[in-house]
């Protein structure tokens, strides 16, 4: 899933030299390629494409050099004439998109018809007959043996499911959750999300994703009817289109791999859903913004089909054949960039993330780290099965 340097480097080099302006001066001064006037600052594009290979060979930037390369492909944008949507245009990195993060979302906000809210309604809680039904199946969570058995010293096996931003997340969680004294010691925490392997890639009941996920949980010592807790990430690689194009791809993609962890894992009780981490520092089409912000309203549809009663999300066997496991948010991760959010300050900068802008640095995977910890050891609806 990682953009190639070499390929970024061409691309980048060609799409700053394509705004230079042709000039015509008897002036020393204009010997250097012709500016372009922004915010009422000249920007040099000979500068900012030294800036770009610079970074490119893995040299640092400042902070004003960063704000230099960041203004100079602003300017290229706005002067190329090229649409925001063409899927052959590479992202721009910016600090911010100026979206509001979907839990400070009123009722009453919309973002392409959908109000705020995790759960909708501006609620960032589930409503009462959901979160009753949630505490039902939270209670039926218990140790239990390879076979399925409750005993006294059996297991509660929690997995991820997902991409390689997931598996980078929550292999740093476990190892810090492992040494975590607040944790359940019945907890057994297994990552099953693979790198290059979104949910497109899980949609097979017979994919080699889930292959793997069975090796994984063999080498640690977890049955899959073990597995009472997952974890999901929702991703797919290259969407393209607006929200209700990709969006409902990733909704559908998403729903069949729900229903295959619950064919797979028949004691699975509880799936978390997460959405993405920023994503507006992205120099490829991997998965750049608005789609990371936008990957938040799959997971709430998913979780309003599911209360509304769709059949292809049942989990309760009072109401016919049971498809899938009850649906939660987990721990929403998106933060505007360097926009604090305003419940816990919450920003993303440069540093948080790898060099294609798309995968969490050390920096950002510790950043997760600690929203999914506060999360599992805090959260009502969840640490009555994962704190000791």
């Amino acid at each position: 899933m990682k953009f190639h340097g070499m390929k970024l480097f061409a691309i980048g080099i060609a799409m700053l030299s394509s705004t230079l302006v042709d000039a015509q001066s008897t002036s020393e001064a204009t010997k250097r390629p012709a500016v372009e006037k922004t915010n009422e600052s000249a920007i040099d594009f000979d500068r900012a494409r030294e800036l770009l290979q610079k970074r490119q060979r893995g040299g640092q930037l400042t902070a004003d050099e960063e704000t230099y390369l960041r203004r100079a492909m602003e300017a290229r944008r706005k002067g190329s004439g090229q649409p925001k949507d063409d899927p052959t245009a590479a992202p721009i990195p910016r600090e911010s998109i100026g979206l509001k993060p979907l839990t400070e979302m009123t009722a009453e906000d919309r973002y392409q018809g959908q109000d705020g809210g995790l759960y909708g309604n501006g609620m960032n809680s589930p409503p009462d007959a959901h979160r009753v039904a949630a505490e039902q199946e939270l209670a039926r969570i218990q140790p239990l043996d390879a076979e399925g058995n409750a005993v006294d010293n059996g297991k509660i096996g929690f997995v991820s499911i997902s991409m390689s931003n997931a598996t980078m997340e929550f292999s740093r969680f476990k190892k810090v959750a492992d040494t975590d004294a607040d944790m359940s010691p019945l907890v057994s925490i297994v990552d099953c999300a693979q790198g290059g392997q979104a949910m497109a890639e899980w949609t097979r009941p017979d994919a080699p994703t889930w292959m793997e996920a069975d090796r994984r949980l063999k080498t640690a010592e977890v049955s899959p009817k073990q597995v009472q807790v997952a974890w999901i990430k929702l991703a797919n690689k290259g969407p393209r289109g607006d929200l209700e194009t990709h969006g409902r791809r990733l909704q559908r993609d998403t729903l069949a791999v729900i229903q295959n962890a619950k064919a797979r894992f028949p004691n699975l009780r509880v799936a978390y859903l997460s959405s993405r981490i920023y994503a507006g520092y992205a120099t490829s089409n991997l998965n750049p913004e608005p789609f990371a912000y936008e990957s938040a309203f799959p997971v709430r549809w998913l979780i309003q089909d599911q209360m509304k009663g769709d059949a292809a999300l049942n989990f309760s066997t009072e109401k016919g054949t049971v498809q899938a496991p009850l649906l939660l948010w987990g721990p929403y991760l998106w933060a505007d960039g360097t926009t604090p959010r305003k419940a816990d300050k919450l920003i993303f900068t440069r540093e948080d993330l790898a060099a294609d802008g798309t995968h969490p640095s050390e920096a950002g995977r510790d950043k997760v780290v600690k929203l999914m910890l506060d999360f599992f050891k805090n959260d009502p609806l969840a640490k009555s099965w994962f704190v000791r």
